[in-house]
């Protein structure tokens, strides 16, 4: 992460506006008793005599701070022969996009096979020595975050070379409640989006796993051997501050649990280059802004759509890296007053309307490189929201269609739901 001088600022303001907001409450303690604790309160029973291969990172934690890794290290009935980083790496040092290279684990010893690199699926190489592939990851229940897609990829694996694989379940910090979003469209398959799944899902990857396994979804149609290790404690309804489970960055720019909410409102504006989302400042995604944007007009337009649950306030702020450092933007910084009352598609497709009705000649997608634009409909999962935004079809309509497209999505996904 980056030392930036005001962040001590903006984080205090904004750890008040959520509290303030969402009626936010510290916890004594965690509620909720995640997969690799309850693995390692049965004894690691399903792991005894077995060769372990583990994907995880940073996230991969207990509730009481310690690395699965080191775990599954110590563990003397747990024989870890190797480790699997996904995007960002085991140790969560890399860059978004940035290939990754095999290596030695400077703590255990052990290899370090890169699923971010030359390949994204362990090969039958890397598995040589393994029996059992556990995947212990913290996601943000969005469909464009790869995570999900290398746990895929792991499962496809795993079925191809006779191997269990094992899921140790965590909260989404969106709620188990929340589905929303456009469905991927299978034409756009791409490893920001593998699975006929909304853009916010709704499930823990344990639930999906279970999906992917159930559905027929990995390659050719085949399933592997899965064992998903339930979290005791978590019910449907919960934000991740409800859990009393402690936040590691998921990425660089998901610093806090409640980064996955702002993702879900700026992520696919961010994706386009024409405007910032605050990446590259001390507030990623909580900001919509650009040279050419008068944050007054927009924060007023934006007010005066009574969108639920959320204000717009203007501002001025300069990035401090990437391509956009020490470019003055204005725009609007985004407070969420009541989470339980956002519908955080409504609110970027509106952002994204917005944009092009109000400054017409700076189009956010016509000013878009051609390999943005490509982007952008893989994330989406199809072209058809882009094409609907650019010819006016007003937000009402493009919801009614998304909650059309996914009422089969919420019928499937019932009989694999492990929780209340």
């Amino acid at each position: 992460m980056r030392k930036l001088s005001p962040v001590v600022l903006g984080v205090s303001i904004l750890l008040t506006s959520i509290a303030n907001g969402q009626g936010a409450k510290p916890l004594n303690g965690p509620v909720v008793k995640l997969g690799i604790d309850v693995l390692r309160a049965r004894g690691f029973d399903i792991l005894r005599g077995k060769r372990v291969g583990l994907i995880t990172n940073p996230t991969g934690i207990s509730a009481d701070g310690t690395q699965t890794i080191d775990i599954l290290f110590q563990a003397p009935e747990v024989q870890l022969v190797a480790l699997f980083g996904p995007e960002h790496g085991v140790r969560g040092d890399v860059e978004a996009g940035k290939y990754i290279d095999t290596y030695t684990d400077d703590r255990t010893g052990l290899p370090v096979y890169s699923l971010y690199g030359r390949t994204r699926k362990p090969t039958r190489e890397m598995l040589r020595e393994i029996d059992v592939l556990v995947y212990d990851i913290q996601d943000i229940g969005v469909r464009s975050y790869t995570y999900i897609s290398t746990m895929g990829l792991g499962m496809e694996a795993a079925a191809e070379h006779g191997l269990t694989f094992v899921v140790l379940d965590r909260p989404n910090p969106l709620t188990g409640n929340r589905v929303e979003g456009p469905m991927l469209d299978p034409a756009y398959k791409s490893f920001v989006g593998m699975y006929p799944i909304p853009y916010v899902y709704g499930m823990t990857a344990g639930e999906l796993a279970e999906m992917i396994n159930g559905e027929g979804w990995l390659n050719k149609g085949t399933k592997c051997r899965l064992i998903v290790v339930p979290m005791e404690g978590w019910n449907r309804s919960m934000w991740w501050d409800k859990t009393g489970l402690m936040w590691v960055p998921t990425s660089p720019h998901i610093p806090h649990w409640w980064t996955s909410i702002y993702y879900v409102l700026t992520g696919l504006l961010g994706e386009l280059g024409t405007a910032n989302q605050g990446v590259g400042y001390t507030l990623p995604f909580e900001l919509v802004g650009g040279s050419w944007i008068n944050g007054d007009r927009l924060a007023e337009h934006l007010n005066g759509l009574r969108l639920g649950g959320v204000y717009f306030r203007s501002l001025w702020y300069k990035p401090f890296y990437f391509d956009t450092a020490s470019t003055r933007y204005h725009g609007v910084q985004i407070h969420i007053k009541d989470r339980d009352a956002l519908n955080m598609t409504e609110i970027q497709l509106h952002i994204l309307a917005s944009l092009r009705r109000l400054y017409p000649d700076k189009d956010i997608f016509e000013r878009a490189a051609s390999s943005r634009i490509d982007m952008f409909d893989r994330v989406v999962g199809s072209s058809t929201l882009r094409r609907d935004l650019t010819n006016g079809v007003s937000v009402e309509n493009l919801l009614r269609k998304l909650d059309q497209d996914r009422a089969t999505f919420m019928i499937k996904r019932e009989k694999y739901l492990l929780y209340e």
